[in-house]
């Protein structure tokens, strides 16, 4: 499954198990800078999604005068 296909939790998933196979520290260079490679990847792409996630919930909230409104979350 490439990037662009999976969800923000898939992403978040491969990227948590990329940080364990690099730390226990096993793994060849090759395959270590591959690993990490892919990690930055994954987390430019999670920070595009959340991105993206943080600008609907400001469009949704709209305050009186149409002006978005940034509200704490709860």
């Amino acid at each position: 499954m490439s990037k662009k296909e999976m969800s923000f939790e898939q992403s978040l998933a491969r990227l948590e198990e990329i940080v364990k196979l690099l730390e226990k520290g096993d793994a060849p260079l090759a395959e270590s800078l591959g690993l990490f490679e892919e990690g930055t990847g994954l987390i430019r792409s999670c920070g595009k999604m959340l991105d993206e996630a943080e600008q609907k919930v400001v469009q949704l909230r709209k305050g009186p005068d149409g002006e978005p409104e940034e509200l704490p979350f709860e």
